[in-house]
Formats: C-alpha cells, sequence, structure tokens
C-alpha cells in the first residue's frame, strides 16, 4: 500500500475514535510495525495527529464514535474480483419473489451488479446497496433505521424495537471480518449487536468472503459455524479451511472468476 494511502487511513482512523493504537493500524493497512511509526511520526510533524504512546489521537477528538475496521472506501478496493465472483455465486441461490436481508459490506455490496434483473422484498442496512437497486431495479428496498456510519456506509441501531423484527428474510447475506473454526467473527460490538437482529430474522445465512478471511482473526464471536448454511469463497481456499467447513456441515460454495474479472485482479496486483 502506497505511503499517500496509508496516511488517509490512518487520519480516517483517529477521527473514529479517540485513541488508534499501533497495531490497530498495522491492521488496517497490512503494513509493519516500523512503517506505521513512521508513518505517526510524519503526521505528527505536519500537525495533522497527535502522536501518543502506542499510537496516535486526532488534533481535534471526535464528537461521534465511529466502528472498528477499515472503511467501505479502503475495503472495497481488495479482492475486487474475487467479490464480484462471489456475489454472482450469491445471487444464483436468489429467486423472485423470495425476501432476502443483504448486510452492508464490500463483498454484498457487488450483489447489486446481478440483481438488476431480479423482483425480490429486500431488507438491507447499506445506503450503497438501497441507493443502487433503487436506482437500477424493480426490486423492493426496505432500508433499517439508526446511525449512519459514514466511513462504513452502514446503518446500525441498538434498540430492540426498530423496524428489523418486522421483516422475514428466506436468506441473509452477509461478510465477515474473519472466519474459523469458532464461527464468524467482526471487529465491534454494536455490529454484532445489530447482526445478530439481523440474522434472527432469516431462516438461512449465507456467508461471503474472500479466501483470505479465513486466515484472519477477531476477540468478537458473531455466530458459531451451526448457524452458517452455506460460505461462498474464491478458488483461494486451503484444503484445510474446507474441512473445516465440511466437519461443521456448512454448504461450501467456490466462486470461479470469469475472464474478465481475472484481468481486473491482474492489473490491480
Amino acid at each position: 500500500m502506497h505511503e499517500k494511502e496509508r496516511h488517509r487511513i490512518i487520519l480516517s482512523a483517529v477521527q473514529e475514535k479517540p485513541v488508534v493504537t499501533v497495531q490497530e493500524m498495522v491492521e488496517l493497512t497490512d503494513s509493519s510495525e516500523a512503517t506505521i511509526r513512521r508513518d505517526i511520526a510524519a503526521l505528527h510533524v505536519q500537525k495533522r495527529l497527535r502522536r501518543v504512546r502506542g499510537g496516535a489521537e486526532a488534533i481535534s477528538p471526535p464528537q461521534f464514535i465511529g466502528l472498528a475496521g477499515r472503511p467501505f472506501s479502503v475495503n472495497e478496493t481488495l479482492n475486487a474480483a474475487q467479490k464480484r465472483a462471489i456475489a454472482r455465486e450469491a445471487v444464483n441461490l436468489c429467486t423472485d419473489g423470495e425476501p432476502i436481508i443483504i448486510n452492508g459490506g464490500t463483498t454484498t455490496f457487488q450483489m447489486v451488479h446481478f440483481l438488476t434483473g431480479r423482483r425480490m422484498p429486500i431488507f438491507t442496512n447499506s445506503f450503497p446497496i438501497a441507493e443502487h437497486l433503487l436506482k437500477h431495479s424493480k426490486n423492493t428496498v426496505m432500508l433499517s433505521g439508526g446511525t449512519i456510519y459514514r466511513e462504513q456506509n452502514i446503518i446500525l441501531s441498538p434498540f430492540d424495537n426498530d423496524v428489523t423484527r418486522n421483516f422475514y428474510a428466506r436468506r441473509m447475506f452477509m461478510g465477515a471480518q474473519g472466519l474459523g473454526p469458532l464461527g464468524l467473527m467482526e471487529g465491534d460490538p454494536l455490529l454484532i449487536q445489530a447482526e445478530q437482529k439481523l440474522i434472527d430474522q432469516a431462516d438461512e445465512l449465507v456467508v461471503l468472503v474472500d479466501s483470505s478471511k479465513f486466515r484472519m482473526r477477531s476477540s468478537l464471536i458473531l455466530c458459531g459455524l451451526s448457524r452458517i448454511a452455506t460460505v461462498i469463497t474464491d478458488d483461494g481456499i486451503e484444503d484445510r479451511e474446507a474441512k473445516m467447513l465440511e466437519t461443521a456441515g456448512v454448504a461450501l460454495i467456490v466462486a470461479r472468476r470469469q475472464s474478465s474479472e481475472k484481468e481486473e485482479s491482474s492489473l490491480q496486483a
């Protein structure tokens, strides 16, 4: 990742929470600790943030605390071709007239391109997903209520009496920060709380993750593997990871990229 992009992510992170640790920045940027410390030092000299012990804080502390994790704009550029292939397979599971929930995320967002010719009731907590479907499809779209988190382009509510409880779905489609033997993992307690409510409204949970997510971990578990009906991923999945899903009784769909998507991936690399 280029220095300019790392600086943008770091500055965005310190505006989202009071203090961001060096380790959190390492995970957000996939960079080394030494690189992050140099970036913090440079941004401190430029008076764009304030260096503190073990991390950094904003010059003007944020008035509104955001969610942990990379911004949507950063995540959507990572493994883009794989995400599009995964999303295509997800939409292949859908039937016109069948209600579905699409949780906000950069992989689930790619589903909108393949839903343009469908007619389905769709519930989502994502502004980008809702906006694209309203402009480019005849699907019936319902948005959740709550607080808008700009960096992740998602709407979340901690309250039980929101519209979520009034929508039934045949399937819910969602991504995750990580996927391992203990189940589906996320990086923020509010995400866990809001997504558990959505999961309760669906018969089946379909997880869309590129293969890198099998090697990522978080301290927060959203649900166990037993709650997941299907995992859709790319051909980078390792045999032991596929075996883990098989043992847990989770169906596995491996998305194969089309030639145009392979060319897109090689250009990004």
